[in-house]
């Protein structure tokens, strides 16, 4: 595998497909430590443009004259397909090609402190939870997040300590390729099945993501997660627990939520109370994810008083239930929930926020991904007022499947929920301003482009 030199920083990197959250992250990184970075997207966005500022030679459309002389290793998602003409193009000449975790991995490298998040869900907000607990606690961490974090400015952040803190996805075993200090696993659950063939192939993946810790390392587990002793049977390295059970070594009791649906429990450790816990942000599963921050603070030898002002300085980062505004008394929420699970934790978030009735936009990603879940995503969705579906994001895939969202429409139907299947954006911007009411609660959901429903609807 190549390795970067990060002691001369002299190299020339180009990285296909350099305007995701993620790869422009990287990119920034290395330019700020005087890298030639160059790079590819098939559209203009602000990402690539604050690249562009920065120095970075920027190129919209992938194709074999992307990849211009002098470039010394080219850097590429899993969502790049093999006959993608770059790609092949770089192949071809024989440059050197790294996996974008390949290089976080060797960026990480570069710190003694490196923190990894992971999990199925919630790994974006429990990474930006962390990040905000350690910027209250003075520690001047560099942070590499999968969303945008108004703490930071944005999804990366440079610091000055030996602390890197990132959230790691277990798709096609991504995650392997780094080496933390400190890990959190938050759950497991089936996903990304056009990869995984089961529950216990993904359980055997992260049990190896566990085992790269050293043994003066640290994991943080859910407790609560079925098995989880799978991952940390014979692990080298001290092993932590959370959750909602009471013998947990840390532990949530007695969860409430305020008027404004924002949640505070009563903290244990090791089954002894230690304090009341106010959050900004709303749902059990934030109550969850604190709980594994509190374990992560307490371990980088943060006290009390700062771990809870760090965490009730978290509010949320983008599309996240996050509030995009009211358009004629309509309150619209965007989350970019777009698995079973993660439904059901944002539809019992909004059951906090005082409302008439609720309206969900749900764009489903991934054909794979429906298919997969079919069954579970008619339970999750149902519950609602009024749901409307709109055609499924595609992402990396074709439909070979036969599967489309008209027909979990047809489902969901028979379950006697008020459902629509709506596929053009404008159309449901129309229906929505048509029957929507004042005091409603309209959220927009799903991985994809969706959020741009509740944002047209907000700016007509």
């Amino acid at each position: 595998m190549y390795k970067v030199n990060f002691k001369e920083h002299q190299s020339h990197i180009h990285f296909i497909g350099i305007g995701g959250i993620s790869m422009s992250g990287l990119a920034r990184i290395l330019l700020m430590q005087g890298f030639t970075i160059s790079g590819s997207d098939l559209s203009e966005t602000p990402l690539c443009e604050e690249l562009k500022a920065l120095g970075a030679t920027i190129f919209y459309g992938q194709v074999a004259s992307n990849i211009i002389p002098g470039i010394d290793c080219v850097v590429y998602t899993a969502a790049i397909s093999q006959d993608n003409e770059e790609y092949l193009e770089a192949k071809r000449q024989g440059l050197h090609m790294l996996g974008r975790s390949a290089l976080l991995g060797q960026i990480m490298d570069n710190y003694k402190m490196p923190i990894a998040v992971a999990g199925t869900h919630g790994k974006t907000t429990t990474t930006s939870m962390v990040s905000t607990l350690l910027l209250a606690g003075g520690l001047d961490p560099t942070i590499s997040v999968g969303g945008i974090l108004p703490a930071i400015g944005g999804n990366l952040r440079i610091g000055q300590s030996d602390i890197f803190v990132t959230e790691d996805c277990e798709y096609t075993n991504s995650f392997l390729d780094f080496r933390p200090k400190v890990s959190i696993i938050l759950n497991i659950e089936e996903d990304h099945m056009d990869f995984f063939k089961g529950i216990e192939e993904i359980y055997d993946s992260f049990h190896r993501f566990a085992r790269e810790l050293p043994p003066d390392g640290h994991l943080i587990i859910n407790g609560d997660i079925p098995d989880y002793e799978k991952v940390t049977y014979d692990l080298p390295c001290q092993v932590t627990t959370y959750g909602f059970q009471t013998d947990l070594d840390y532990s949530a009791q007695a969860i409430a939520y305020d008027e404004k649906g924002l949640a505070s429990f009563d903290f244990y450790k090791k089954g002894v109370f230690q304090t009341r816990i106010q959050l900004s942000v709303t749902g059990e599963h934030n109550v969850s994810n604190a709980l594994s921050v509190i374990a992560l603070g307490e371990i980088l030898a943060l006290d009390l008083s700062q771990i809870q002002t760090g965490l009730v300085n978290f509010d949320g980062t983008k599309r996240r239930f996050e509030y995009k505004g009211s358009y004629q008394g309509v309150h619209v929420i965007d989350d970019y929930a777009h698995h079973p699970t993660e439904i059901k934790a944002t539809l019992q978030a909004a059951k906090h926020y005082q409302s008439q009735a609720l309206w969900l936009v749900f764009q489903p990603h991934t054909f794979t991904r429906t298919k997969a879940f079919f069954k579970d995503f008619v339970e999750a969705l149902s519950p609602v007022d009024h749901l409307i579906l709109t055609d499924i994001y595609a992402a990396r895939e074709k439909n070979t499947l036969g599967i489309s969202s008209e027909d979990l429409y047809k489902e969901i139907l028979k379950t006697g929920c008020d459902a629509y299947y709506i596929a053009d954006f404008e159309n449901v911007r129309d229906f929505l301003q048509k029957n929507c009411a004042s005091g409603d609660l309209l959220i927009t959901m799903g991985a994809g482009d969706v959020v741009n429903i509740g944002e047209n609807l907000l700016n007509s």
